[in-house]
């Protein structure tokens, strides 16, 4: 057996999503933050995050995280996110598999009934806590990063569909918020290629017409989401079917999209602080979120969400590089 490369992970999955936690043969990436070390994972490393997730080992809607040494003095480790659609800056249902494979694997001191860890991810400081029972990781609850409305109720000309309206949020990613009955689609998986279109030609022309950015983390300037709601969603309980780019559905109920949508109900004035929300995956699968202070983001009112789900140990890897495997970086189809 020959290679040139290998890397060891675990894998997991959160409310149905995977996540491969890569836990060797990466190295440290070089810089001085962890955001500094996403955007030169983008620009020098990006071959790894296509070897670990595209076809033949990972697949069209793989996700995962890479452990690094936190580059702040008050985190135990630090993440970075990787899927099909890039290097993301935070991601709530990897950051629950990530917490939760710390714990299985005894990477971190385990506490019971609470074992607590503090990420370093390029979006700022996220608050783990794992609820620990006979060395088992039964749920995880994230204290996310400060997540804000940036547009209510604005609308996009979007080829094929007309002039859609929308709001935009950011919860560790930028979300656009559109209802399914705008565009003329049932809540149902049957027609999930046709809310598929719809969600990749609303980004295109978000990303055009409207792009959005982060005033506060370099290279956040895009929208590769869309979450489309279900009819009868509301602050309580919420339904969705998460398109992202370049053509895949989350199938968790999304935690930084979970605290988008959070923040844009607490700008309508429609979910006040400490108060659950319901968040219901297109699978059928949840997360519950929820306010626990206000705050501002270079000046712009936010809100901290708290999102908690389970997730569960699916496999241990070791993956390879041949050197005369003609598909070094994978594949996409």
């Amino acid at each position: 057996m020959r290679s040139q490369r290998m890397f060891t992970a675990v894998d997991s999955h959160t409310e149905g999503m995977p996540t491969r936690v890569v836990t060797g043969g990466v190295g440290v990436v070089p810089g001085a933050t962890m955001n500094d070390r996403r955007l030169y994972f983008i620009e020098h490393l990006d071959h790894i995050r296509q070897l670990l997730v595209n076809e033949p080992r990972g697949h069209a809607a793989m996700s995962g995280a890479i452990l690094q040494p936190p580059t702040r003095q008050d985190a135990d480790w630090g993440v970075l996110y990787v899927e099909v659609s890039g290097c993301l800056p935070m991601c709530g249902h990897g950051t629950i598999g990530v917490a939760t494979v710390l714990v299985e694997t005894g990477m971190v001191e385990v506490v019971e009934p609470v074992t607590t860890i503090r990420l370093d991810t390029p979006a700022g400081l996220v608050i783990a806590r794992v609820a620990v029972s006979d060395g088992h990781a039964d749920a995880v609850t994230l204290e996310n990063v400060p997540s804000y409305c940036v547009r209510l109720d604005e609308r996009i000309e979007v080829p094929e569909l007309g002039s859609v309206p929308y709001s935009l949020a950011f919860g560790g990613n930028f979300y656009a918020m559109v209802h399914l009955d705008d565009v003329g689609l049932p809540f149902d998986r049957a027609h999930q290629q046709e809310i598929l279109h719809a969600g990749l030609a609303i980004m295109r022309a978000v990303n055009e017409q409207a792009p959005p950015r982060h005033p506060e983390i370099d290279g956040v300037d895009h929208c590769h989401h869309v979450e489309f709601l279900a009819p009868g969603s509301d602050a309580k309980h919420s339904r969705h079917a998460m398109a992202i780019h370049p053509g895949w559905f989350d199938r968790s109920p999304c935690g930084t999209g979970t605290s988008a949508r959070m923040a844009e109900l607490w700008a309508r004035g429609e979910l006040p602080l400490h108060q659950d929300f319901l968040n219901e995956s297109f699978i059928g699968s949840r997360f519950t979120g929820r306010l626990v202070a206000e705050t501002t983001v270079a000046g712009i009112p936010a809100v901290v969400p708290t999102i908690t789900g389970r997730a569960w140990v699916t496999g241990i890897g070791q993956y390879l590089l041949d050197p005369a495997d003609p598909f070094p970086t994978g594949f996409t189809f």
